[in-house]
């Protein structure tokens, strides 16, 4: 993996553990006061690690959520392998059990792992809302005083998070050395989208050059969206690796809705999406509805056409793909196509130039000026027809916002303006301004108090 790719310094981690539906997820989004783990009263939710920063008293480190230890399901030898690399890199674990029931067998296992590792660790025992719990059996488990908590209701959580940062010995973030540079741009987020199986956990891996997803040939096994920080190139990004997107009418479980809604809220909040193909896969009305999500949320897109190591490496056949997705999608004309391998990193980093050069474009900004004269001089050499003897006039042009760009018309009548001709425009504007891989949004307004 290159250089390029290795993480900054991170503040110290802080792994959850324990067995299947104990309330780790809950815990998580409790502790960091957001939502960023699902929480699903399904067993098992939690398949990758969830990071999320968490600041206390102003000290600050990473949280880590991981899936439930448990030798059940077709997941848990992933899974498991996932925990050990988190309780691996964390500098403290918070082991969870659930309050409201008797200690089974796999607390006792987990504790064990905990006592063999020797890592430092806080017992906690989650879904203590009733003063009539029977707690001594938490006791026997070996592993200090437990620390009664409810995650739903925010019960003890104060005092766990005093225990953390006593524990993690934390300065003041003001006494912190940086971890970045003075005047460095703040991370480009990416949303890695599309459907089950189309390798997006295998991309995160491979910018990250090692595995922290839980990686598996069967559809559907990333169910949060999980964010991970990476360096590519010099310049930092957010990955958001999402739950595959699937057409609602194979939405068969109520998890999988969980996952879909999920996917969908991470494009709302990315700067650019990656929609990563896989080349043996025909091209769905779903694919074309996230396309679609990602233009009505403005933000960026790059097609990524995945797992190319494993077709003929013939110019012919990638320009007839090439060919092929510029037919079926042109409202995402704007979007760079680049073919790779998550599995082999073939072309991974040319996927992250591309995403920079669209991050760049998408926060253009157009000096007016120069906006109104390239409008004036396109409607002079190419002037809008007339409509029942009235003709489009534009008395002004202003940008009005970035990512992405979008231009405000004030015109004498915005009925007056055909498809055609607002296209033209558009057109004129980005040859103008270099604006080739970002959406540009033009709004027509009538200007009040002049002559129509």
């Amino acid at each position: 993996m290159h250089k390029s790719m290795a993480r900054e310094q991170e503040p110290p981690v802080v792994a959850i553990v324990g067995r299947p539906n104990v309330g780790k997820s809950s815990l998580l989004n409790r502790l960091a006061q957001r939502r960023v783990a699902l929480v699903e009263e399904t067993p098992g939710v939690t398949r990758d690690r969830i990071y999320a920063p968490c600041t206390w008293r102003a000290r600050s480190f990473l949280l880590v959520d991981t899936g439930g230890l448990s030798d059940q399901g077709q997941f848990w030898q992933a899974i498991a392998q996932q925990v050990d690399e988190a309780i691996a890199e964390a500098a403290l674990v918070l082991f969870v059990v659930d309050a409201r029931q008797p200690l089974t067998a796999e607390d006792e296992e987990v504790a064990r792992r905990m006592r063999r590792l020797g890592k430092p660790v806080l017992l906690v025992a989650n879904k203590a809302e009733s003063r009539n719990l029977d707690t001594g059996d938490v006791y026997r488990l070996g592993l200090g005083e437990p620390y009664f908590v409810s995650a739903a209701h925010g019960h003890g959580t104060g005092d766990l998070l005093d225990a953390i940062v006593e524990k993690l010995e934390l300065p003041v973030d003001g006494d912190a050395p940086a971890t970045s540079g003075e005047g460095e741009p703040a991370p480009l987020r990416v949303a890695i989208v599309g459907r089950p199986n189309a390798g997006k956990s295998t991309l995160v891996n491979r910018a990250l050059g090692r595995s922290r997803m839980t990686v598996s040939e069967v559809p559907g096994t990333t169910t949060d969206a999980v964010d991970v920080e990476v360096r590519v190139g010099g310049r930092p990004y957010l990955l958001i690796d999402t739950a595959g997107l699937r057409r609602p009418a194979r939405v068969d479980a109520h998890l999988e809705g969980l996952a879909g809604l999920h996917a969908r809220k991470a494009i709302g909040r990315a700067d650019v999406a990656v929609l990563l193909l896989d080349p043996d896969d025909v091209l769905t009305e779903q694919d074309k509805r996230i396309v679609k999500l990602a233009g009505e949320a403005g933000i960026g897109l790059v097609i990524g056409v995945n797992k190319w190591d494993l077709r003929q490496h013939e110019a012919k056949e990638a320009d007839q793909v090439l060919a092929g997705l510029r037919a079926a999608l042109p409202a995402a004309d704007y979007a760079p196509i680049v073919f790779l391998s998550g599995r082999t990193g073939l072309h991974v980093e040319r996927l992250f130039a591309e995403i920079s050069r669209v991050g760049e474009q998408i926060d253009l900004r157009m000096p007016t000026a120069q906006l109104n004269r390239e409008i004036e001089e396109a409607m002079y050499q190419q002037p809008p027809p007339s409509v029942k003897g009235r003709q489009l006039k534009v008395l002004y042009a202003t940008q009005v916002a970035r990512r992405p760009p979008h231009v405000v018309l004030f015109v004498n009548d915005p009925a007056l303006c055909h498809f055609s001709y607002q296209r033209f425009i558009e057109n004129r504007l980005r040859q103008a301004f270099g604006l080739h891989l970002a959406p540009l949004r033009i709004t027509l307004r009538r200007r009040e108090g002049r002559p129509r």
